[in-house]
């Protein structure tokens, strides 16, 4: 069955630093009109860095949004039009300093699709250098080491709520469990 919903018009929006909103009266399936709020986002990646032995570099962050420091895989936002593997790159360099000679590509997810357009490219990283990090002006950040089974342990106790953190590690520890 097509339960597509077909836009009637735009009733107002925000445009912002990041994301833009509208506001849009569609029409249903049935013919009924309804709204909906959509958030615009240009989309980013997600990286984890793997180790020879299974360590994880994760950053901790202030995230003013929850307003808790959060344990996370690095990750960053798209420019518009850019290459997702080019901007995993450089969030992973720009956040720990670290290089990687293989990128492993994860796939895609959507994050909220119930109101938001980001689209989420998930990036294992392999064959680690490390050099020194370069963060954006504005954004502080503290790198962890940690096992995948630990970061996997957290996860599933509930102490890990990032949920690109979430997906990023699990799919990880499946595909380097095989």
């Amino acid at each position: 069955m097509d339960y597509t919903e077909t836009l009637v018009h735009h009733i107002n929006g925000y445009n912002g630093i990041i994301i833009n909103t509208t506001l849009d009266r569609v029409v249903l399936q049935n013919g009924e009109h309804t709204l909906r709020e959509v958030v615009e986002h240009p989309g980013g990646v997600t990286v984890i860095p793997v180790d020879g032995e299974g360590y994880v570099y994760c950053v901790r962050q202030f995230r003013y949004p929850m307003a808790e420091h959060l344990l996370e895989v690095p990750a960053g936002k798209l420019e518009y039009g850019e290459d997702p593997l080019e901007c995993a790159v450089r969030e992973l360099s720009e956040e720990t300093g670290i290089s990687a000679g293989e990128y492993i590509d994860l796939g895609k997810v959507y994050p909220s699709p119930g109101f938001c357009r980001e689209v989420l490219y998930v990036y294992m990283a392999r064959d680690l250098s490390f050099g020194k990090a370069h963060p954006d002006p504005g954004e502080f950040l503290h790198v962890e080491k940690i096992h995948i089974d630990e970061l996997v342990g957290l996860i599933m106790s509930n102490e890990i709520y990032d949920a690109k953190t979430v997906i990023a590690v699990l799919k990880a520890k499946n595909i380097l469990s095989q």
